[in-house]
């Protein structure tokens, strides 16, 4: 049994990182750089778009990854954008599991974001007409902060303490902040309570280490463009089981980075975004963590399939015992999708490649999750971020029971 097992973890290495996570690598630089170049400004043209914010929101919302979502939050908190347009923001997000649905089952990406996009819009208007970002504001408004100079001074003194030894290291002060300036109470909430240090060991491997986990990224993304065009990879070179050499040491590097990061649930804050603006570097090292997070939970979510298939006795057995599921999968994907965060839902979608959840649960996930963008609205509005969890359950369990309801032709 042990040797059986053994199999399953190595098929699942090379399955996960060849057929996914190095996919999600190159699609992730890909809109990495081209966040780098636009540097924020669509964020900037919402703020002078009011009439068409919740439309401009979808829109951001709809572009892989949490970048564009969590650069948003910050703008609600100033009164910049109503919350129409972050709740449109976050139904219309699918967050890291986009890159997975984009790079597996593009047919399915390209219909789930349409949904998303126009469920966001829609809702994002009722909100607005219904005035309910007003009453939050009345109701939970973010109180300011005393003395915000001297905390302000006090935290970039310790932050001097800090980069004393590395004065040419990437800190808050020197990023263009995107949704609030330098000192204000946004700042204090999002780049000084637990800022990046760079003495750390944490931070000297994943702002150098990033090259080699590139560069064995780069080695299996050709390996995964071959086996694609149907060429057997594990014969290739004449190295006997080269994808099965590359997939386990790539799901090693990959977990050994997600562990040095420390990033298992949250891909990247607030601050990590900002970051990815500074430099190109900046760029490289914080999407190999996302990368490295989301190829993390999919290895997991493919093992954890494989174990049970292994144990309970067969695909079969399996997959007859989760489509019995129903709506239940339907709720389950709604529910999971209320869990900040990327990871539990990189494996949702894991799963659904493997055939365990129908099309509709995959949506009703889509519609309710909102990726790492909830973190820095937690931080700066928990009412705001609680209630806009809520609302965005409303519209995920309607659409993935009507589109359970086609699936099985009852219209």
């Amino acid at each position: 049994m042990i040797s059986d097992i053994w199999e399953i973890i190595l098929a699942c290495a090379e399955n996960s990182f060849i057929g996914v996570t190095v996919f999600v690598g190159g699609i992730l630089l890909l809109f990495g750089y081209i966040n780098y170049a636009q540097q924020g400004d669509f964020q900037r043209t919402i703020e002078k778009s009011k009439k068409y914010q919740p439309l401009f929101g979808a829109l951001l919302g709809i572009v892989p990854g949490c970048g564009g979502s969590i650069f948003l939050m910050p703008l609600y908190v100033k009164g910049t954008v109503t919350f129409g347009t972050v709740m449109a923001t976050l139904i219309a997000t699918a967050g890291d599991t986009a890159f997975v649905i984009l790079t597996q089952v593009p047919k399915d990406f390209v219909i789930v974001t349409a949904i998303c996009f126009v469920v966001g819009i829609i809702t994002g208007y009722v909100v607005d007409y219904y005035k309910i970002g007003d009453w939050l504001q009345r109701t939970s408004a973010v109180p300011d902060i005393n003395n915000l100079d001297g905390l302000h001074n006090e935290a970039e003194a310790y932050l001097n303490g800090i980069y004393s030894d590395h004065p040419d290291a990437c800190r808050s002060r020197m990023l263009k902040h995107i949704g609030h300036e330098e000192g204000d109470k946004i700042d204090l909430a999002l780049h000084h309570q637990e800022p990046l240090n760079p003495s750390r060991l944490q931070y000297k491997i994943t702002h150098n280490a990033y090259i080699v986990f590139w560069i064995i990224v780069a080695a299996g993304f050709v390996l995964g463009v071959l086996d694609l065009i149907g060429i057997d990879i594990d014969k290739l070179f004449g190295i006997s089981n080269l994808g099965v050499i590359v997939g386990g040491v790539g799901t090693a590097v990959t977990l050994l980075y997600v562990i040095v990061s420390q990033r298992l649930i949250k891909a990247q804050s607030h601050e990590d975004v900002e970051h990815k603006l500074f430099s190109i570097k900046e760029t490289l090292a914080h999407n190999a963590q996302e990368t490295a997070l989301v190829g993390t939970w999919v290895f997991a979510a493919y093992l954890v399939y494989e174990l049970v298939v292994y144990f309970a006795g067969g695909v079969e057995v399996v997959s007859a015992a989760m489509t019995s599921a129903g709506l239940v999968s339907i709720i389950l994907g709604v529910l999971l999708g209320m869990i900040p965060g990327c990871g539990p839902q990189v494996i949702f979608v894991s799963l659904y490649l493997k055939g365990v959840f129908p099309f509709a649960a995959l949506l009703a996930n889509t519609i309710s999750q909102d990726g790492d963008a909830l973190f820095p609205l937690f931080a700066l509005h928990p009412r705001a971020a609680l209630l806009g969890t809520v609302l965005s359950t409303i519209p995920a369990l309607v659409v993935g029971i009507l589109a359970y309801c086609i699936e099985l032709g009852f219209f």
